[in-house]
């Protein structure tokens, strides 16, 4: 069992690589990089100021890692290094000296059209962005992250604290979040500041956030509440306590200086509404409790009287769900639910805050799954009914009903929790047709939203998270087969 989970899980991460290099590299190598200022509106408005524009693009081309990208400040202050002699003057001796020290390093030194000013790009190989993004993948925070030179006194280390605005944490001290470990009510109820995934900025929509923060993030209107500050004072503000990151001494002002009592002043604001993967989940998890609690019963009369009416009746049900196509079975049901019951056709409409806004959405996409289940369910429980188990049973006395409830569904139990794991997954990335029709922000419509918007970061953020809780939604489902038949043995072989 060990052996077999640890090579089952070098696969899976073997195969999460394969899967987010290959993606990485259609993205990053077969579409323009141009593309990604078609729905920028910011980029169209400084077409009439060449500089800006020029700066603008490269700034973008650096945040998604296209390029290395050298303002004139920063190039500058790069090249003071080695000639502290250097100036941002047009002469000929600052002009050799840029050139000479771009060329060393691997740069091409161009000018800026109206200001004339030096700037300093490198292109950057599809292999070294594609190291790039798995070197920094994962974000440690730990006592020597900051370096502030206004504060090079800082303690650094970790305490175990009550502190009177997060209550009971592990509190760090220069690490870039104060709060490394910290409890609320909040699911899971124990947090971390300690590791944090980097899926890179997200470009041209969400412009500036991380990847993390737009998939993860709460959404919606800032949630005030009452928060009483270290100085004594209480105000009603949306600040995350529990977000709050190092802020550099020289950019502290009087506000922050007398609200907290050290430099721990960024933090980010608390949303009223769940994150875009947070919607998907709620409503794919009830989902799939809908499909199976639906599907099971009725396959289970189906079968026990097959070629009967309830038989008959439930195939031509099934049939139905088959042949119609998704869309229109959306649109029905979104009508009846709609006009027969009052229930909003858009999500938006009353908002995450409503629960009436998921019932819709969540009741279609548990129905949409219940044709696969229900034929692959009552056909497997008819072939059993001639299995020797069920005749020995059948000898014994046992009604019927026992039989299918007892012994043919206990074994059938077995491959259909296997296939549970898998469906969440498939629920909550694959709800794009249905988060589409009810403009619900989910993490199904995400990933085409982001393709036509061509926000490649977020393409691949995306496509990162679906591979890497697909493939170990496979394991999950293999785990929970052994809990279920402790007869199944995981090994390498696949023997029992």
């Amino acid at each position: 069992m060990k052996r077999y989970l640890f090579f089952r899980i070098l696969r899976s991460i073997l195969s999460i690589f394969l899967v987010t290099t290959l993606t990485y590299g259609v993205i990053y190598s077969l579409i323009p990089r141009k593309t990604i200022f078609q729905n920028d509106v910011t980029y169209g408005k400084l077409k009439s100021k060449p500089d800006d524009l020029k700066d603008y693009e490269n700034t973008a081309f650096s945040k998604m890692g296209y390029l290395d990208y050298l303002p004139s400040s920063k190039l500058i202050a790069e090249v003071k290094k080695d000639h502290p002699e250097v100036t941002a003057e047009d002469t000929a001796a600052n002009t050799k000296i840029f050139k000479e020290w771009a060329k060393a390093n691997g740069y091409e030194l161009e000018q800026f059209p109206v200001s004339k000013g030096y700037y300093a790009i490198k292109e950057l190989p599809l292999t070294t962005r594609v190291f790039r993004f798995y070197k920094n993948l994962i974000q440690v925070d730990h006592p020597w992250k900051i370096n502030d030179p206004d504060n090079k006194d800082m303690k650094r280390g970790y305490k175990i604290t009550n502190d009177p605005l997060a209550g009971w944490s592990v509190v760090g001290s220069g690490t870039k979040y104060k709060y490394q470990i910290y409890f609320n009510g909040e699911f899971p109820f124990i947090h971390q500041n300690i590791f944090h995934l980097n899926l890179g900025t997200s470009y041209p929509t969400f412009a500036g956030q991380p990847v993390t923060q737009v998939i993860g993030g709460d959404q919606g209107k800032a949630d005030s509440q009452e928060v009483t500050f270290e100085n004594g004072k209480t105000s009603k503000t949306a600040m995350n306590i529990y977000s709050r990151q190092y802020q550099m001494t020289a950019n502290l002002s009087t506000r922050e200086k007398n609200m907290f009592s050290d430099n721990y002043t960024i933090t980010l604001n608390n949303k009223q509404d769940p994150s875009m993967i947070g919607n998907s989940m709620r409503m794919g998890i009830i989902a799939v409790l809908i499909s199976y609690g639906v599907a099971v019963p009725m396959s289970m009369i189906m079968s026990r009287y097959k070629g009967k009416w309830p038989d008959k009746f439930g195939v031509a049900i099934v049939t139905v769900l088959i042949s119609v196509p998704s869309l229109a079975f959306i649109y029905f049901f979104r009508f009846i639910g709609s006009s027969a019951f009052g229930l909003p056709d858009l999500f938006p409409t009353l908002g995450a805050q409503d629960i009436r806004s998921y019932i819709l959405p969540t009741i279609i996409l548990g129905l949409l799954s219940v044709s696969g289940i229900v034929i692959w369910l009552r056909r497997y429980m008819i072939d059993q009914q001639s299995a020797d188990y069920v005749k020995f049973a059948k000898a014994k006395g046992l009604s019927a009903g026992e039989i299918s409830r007892k012994h043919i569904f206990k074994n059938a139990a077995i491959p259909l929790v296997n296939g549970i794991p898998s469906a969440v997954i498939g629920t909550i990335a694959g709800a794009t047709i249905t988060e589409t029709v009810f403009a619900a922000p989910g993490m199904g419509k995400m990933l085409p939203d982001a393709i036509k918007a061509h926000n490649n970061p977020i393409v691949i953020g995306l496509v990162f998270i679906f591979t890497t809780i697909s493939i170990f939604s496979i394991l999950l489902g293999d785990i929970t087969m052994t809990l279920v038949d402790p007869r199944i043995k995981l090994s390498e072989k696949g023997g029992k």
